[in-house]
């Protein structure tokens, strides 16, 4: 039996002819890169919703001091001429935080001075976020505690009262934001 046969027509197929395996054609060129462009064009839908999701969640995030942003967003304090709904009272078993909202060195010492000579407990004393604060405010977060922070106000000249839960988590009862506005009395 002769082990080679003459060529014939049927020799010389064509290259895009040409079978792999169990007779199946090879892979098309670039085949891989469509798994790529649909990850990548994946990725950038994704970036693009939780940027979305930002601008959407940022107006209803504020990380900054009250009083401090436009006057439109933050709330205001109530005005010092308007007569009081609750008397002033004066209670030392509450505890006050006293911060420095100005960019002047001891100005939350000589606050906390001010008010234990009236008879408050001044818990601690420490420094804002922030050097620019506008006026001197009180926040309280529990409207049982409106007069406390109208005596404590009334401690601390040009001072307004806010009731807001901004600084709820800060352990005191009450909290003094000092401000620009305050002007340390006379000795």
């Amino acid at each position: 039996m002769p082990s080679t046969y003459p060529k014939d027509r049927f020799d010389d197929l064509p290259r895009h002819l040409d079978r792999v395996g169990a007779h199946r054609a090879p892979g098309k060129r670039g085949r891989g890169w469509v798994s790529f462009w649909w990850a990548l064009a994946a990725t950038i839908v994704l970036i693009a919703l939780g940027v979305g999701g930002l601008f959407l969640l940022n107006d209803r995030l504020n990380f900054d001091l009250p009083g401090t942003g436009s006057p439109s967003a933050a709330p205001t304090p109530t005005e010092s001429a308007a007569p009081p709904a609750v008397e002033p009272t004066v209670d030392p078993s509450l505890s006050v935080t006293v911060l420095n909202g100005t960019p002047g060195a001891g100005v939350a010492a000589g606050v906390d001075e001010l008010l234990t000579a009236a008879g408050w407990t001044v818990g601690a004393t420490s420094n804002a976020s922030t050097e620019d604060v506008a006026e001197t405010i009180v926040y309280y977060a529990d409207p049982a505690l409106e007069g406390a922070a109208r005596g404590v106000a009334d401690s601390i000249p040009g001072a307004d009262i806010l009731l807001a839960p901004d600084f709820a988590e800060s352990g005191a009862a009450l909290t003094v934001v000092v401000g620009n506005d305050y002007v340390q009395p006379a000795a």
